[in-house]
């Protein structure tokens, strides 16, 4: 793909939620696209539909009409195995949450994506010490995550979803379990890593500090886009 092509783009998306005899629409006919290297939030009040969105663009839901392309792929009309290795492969995700594996180390938590890639050990281990340096995580390589605070396990969660190199950076609310201090400080570590290396990041949040950093606002309300705006 040419570096300024789209990313990820999303045409006509809708999604329904039932229950019962209740429908909910939580996306009404999104259009969106994301260029590459691209720092991206999209915001919105609760209810507003920005978390549905990047599970969708992400593959992790899927939408009731519409579809999502990814690097060209049509991912929404993807399923079970073929999804499952195309997100491996292409999208990194952080979550609020963290979402590390409690029994694997700093060090195992970031190679295990590569591990189910096939790279070679010689090659995981490099790019993890390169990574770890970026996000300011060196000497804590053998530590598990109880053994780092929420800042450090969020930082571990960057550099895994970084780590492998994919084309897109899907990030939902990830300074939401975090104090403002470090969640700003961790915010301008990816803005950082998004200059030097190009990355896309696409974040779904209701945090002013994300909001105030990105370079484009995506601003939803009742499940359509209310606003988009490039800042220089």
């Amino acid at each position: 793909m040419p570096k300024s092509a789209e990313v990820i783009k999303v045409e006509g998306l809708a999604k329904v939620y039932r229950s019962g005899e209740v429908e909910v629409n939580a996306l009404q006919g999104v259009d969106l696209g994301i260029e590459r290297g691209e720092f991206t939030a999209i915001a919105g009040p609760s209810g507003s539909g920005k978390s549905t969105l990047l599970n969708i663009m992400g593959g992790l839901d899927a939408p009731s009409s519409g579809r999502v392309l990814l690097a060209g792929r049509p991912i929404s009309e993807m399923s079970g195995n073929e999804l499952s290795d195309f997100r491996r492969d292409h999208i990194g995700f952080i979550f609020q949450s963290y979402n590390l594996i409690p029994v694997l180390t700093a060090r195992e938590n970031i190679e295990y994506i590569m591990m189910l890639q096939g790279v070679p050990q010689q090659e995981r281990r490099a790019r993890v010490a390169a990574i770890l340096a970026e996000v300011g995580l060196q000497g804590m390589e053998e530590r598990k995550p109880v053994q780092l605070s929420g800042g450090q396990q969020q930082r571990v969660a960057v550099a895994r979803a970084m780590v492998s190199q994919p084309d897109i950076i899907l990030a939902d609310e990830p300074t939401a379990n975090l104090d403002s201090a470090t969640g700003a400080e961790l915010l301008d570590t990816m803005r950082d890593l998004n200059q030097k290396s190009g990355m896309t990041f696409v974040f779904s949040t209701h945090d002013r500090m994300i909001m105030e950093r990105a370079r484009r606002l995506v601003e939803l309300r009742d499940g359509r886009i209310d606003r988009d705006e490039v800042r220089d």
